[in-house]
């Protein structure tokens, strides 16, 4: 999501995520002039008069916009943003892409990954009851410190070993509450966390902590798979960072050298990020493309069309020629992930597969505008993306734009990566050409643990999503 543009001004260019929003960037944004009187200071109707301006200025849907909105009734810049954009994500055009977020925490996480939290995913089973289970756990972090990885069930949460309140109650209580009392993205927040797992039932105190989430798993992020008799390549990516280019060319470059053709690509939790990580994937992939064949378009609204970019393929020292690309997606694969799966079709069609379930739905990018002595960062959704097919629009999901697809689960009994989990399985599957059911339009895909069941999100306060939370759906 990342990247400068050539034109009458310099903007960071972001597709982000998904669960509210967006991610991150490594450089900043545009740096707003302070000698307009809207932005000369940081009082609640300077920053709320900035906001309204730019959205004018930059919004890629002018037209939802109202013709005047009074400030006065929002006590907040974020909630006068959403009643500006309401008509927008009322049309599913805009569903909370455009929002505000802190300078600092957006370039530290960009830089490095770096966030506050437990450094665990969580994923919400509503099938029978409610069940709380970690889909994934991140290295660094105070989570897989204390024992907790992917497929464990947190039944209980508190403050203390005395006060746990069981999530089943949680999430009768409704709203935010099973949210909250996992508490704020703060070193140093403790909770007691009774956790179920291989090993049994235990009570687990954990402390939220600042670390680095490695955009490529240490354990099982990059891989060579043997799977009958043949050798696959094997990449999953947790979000779009420029920390993440490294090893990504070191992903590749292991394939590359293995004379890997085959290759499973895992967004499975991927909410987005950055252009420029998308756009490398996009030349990592492209050892068999010209640099006049087009990677993907970038288009603002009309009047600000000298902004508009195309860009080519560069293939790169450790590129390979995929002949089969299997794509693993969930209602979380966002942004800059369905961007990567989308700007393969017109270049390999039925041999792009997607597996698992139906995407997102977002074909359009935010750039960054800064307001800096406030620390105030607006994301606001001013371009869309397409494939060189000029294929793009695809705010229900990929399924109706790829051209093969099979249906799997989420097994989280097993770790990604490993042949035997569901999404894994079916996309090696893909890559042997074995048959499969395709998916459908209102296809998610479900989290098995002990039972196969349906998946939704925790419900969250999306004016308080960090950076990295809006790039790593369910992130704690």
């Amino acid at each position: 999501m990342v990247s400068r543009w050539a034109g009458s001004i310099a903007l960071v260019a972001l597709l982000s995520g998904c669960g509210g929003g967006g991610g991150g960037d490594t450089s900043g944004g545009t740096t707003a002039s302070t000698s307009s009187a809207s932005v000369a200071g940081c009082s609640l109707r300077d920053r709320q008069n900035w906001v309204a301006s730019q959205v004018r200025e930059w919004y890629l849907f002018p037209d939802t916009l109202p013709a005047s909105l009074d400030p006065s009734p929002y006590s907040t810049v974020s909630a006068y943003l959403d009643a500006l954009t309401a008509t927008a994500r009322a049309q599913g055009k805009d569903r909370y892409f455009t929002y505000l977020t802190s300078i600092a925490q957006e370039n530290a996480y960009n830089a490095s990954g770096a966030t506050a939290g437990f450094g665990l995913r969580f994923s919400l089973d509503t099938s029978q009851g409610a069940r709380l289970y970690v889909t994934e756990a991140f290295e660094g972090a105070p989570g897989l410190a204390a024992g907790i990885d992917r497929g464990a069930e947190i039944l209980a949460i508190g403050t203390s070993s005395g006060n746990l309140t069981s999530v089943t109650n949680l999430y009768a209580q409704g709203g935010t509450a099973l949210n909250d009392a996992l508490g704020p993205s703060t070193a140093g927040t403790v909770r007691y966390l009774q956790v179920r797992d291989a090993s049994g039932t235990r009570t687990v105190a954990v402390t939220k902590a600042d670390f680095n989430l490695p955009a490529i798993s240490p354990r099982y992020g990059a891989q060579v798979i043997t799977d009958g008799g043949q050798q696959y390549g094997y990449l999953n990516l947790r979000t779009f960072i420029p920390a993440a280019d490294q090893s990504l060319r070191d992903a590749f470059a292991q394939f590359r050298a293995a004379g890997i053709t085959n290759v499973v690509i895992d967004f499975r939790y991927n909410g987005g990020g950055a252009l420029a990580t998308a756009e490398l994937i996009g030349d990592l992939l492209g050892a068999n493309r010209q640099t006049s064949e087009v990677f993907d378009y970038v288009s603002f609204r009309p009047e600000k069309a000298s902004n508009n970019t195309t860009r080519y393929f560069n293939p790169q020292p450790q590129s390979i020629a995929p002949t089969r690309l299997a794509f693993i997606g969930t209602s979380g694969t966002a942004s800059a992930s369905e961007l990567v799966i989308n700007a393969m079709i017109p270049y390999l069609h039925a041999n792009v597969g997607l597996i698992g379930g139906n995407t997102y739905g977002k074909p359009v990018g935010q750039i960054g505008l800064d307001l800096t002595q406030c620390d105030d960062r607006l994301r606001v959704i001013a371009l869309a993306i397409q494939n060189a097919n000029r294929q793009g629009g695809y705010y229900t999901g990929l399924v109706g734009t790829v051209e093969a697809s099979c249906r799997a689960g989420d097994d989280i009994r097993y770790p990604m990566g490993d042949p035997r989990e569901a999404s894994t399985r079916a996309a090696l599957d893909f890559l042997q050409g074995k048959s499969c059911t395709p998916i459908t339009a209102s296809a998610s895909t479900g989290v098995t643990a002990q039972a196969a069941g349906g998946r939704e999100p925790i419900v969250q306060d999306l004016q308080t999503l960090s950076p990295a939370q809006r790039d790593v759906p369910g992130l704690y």
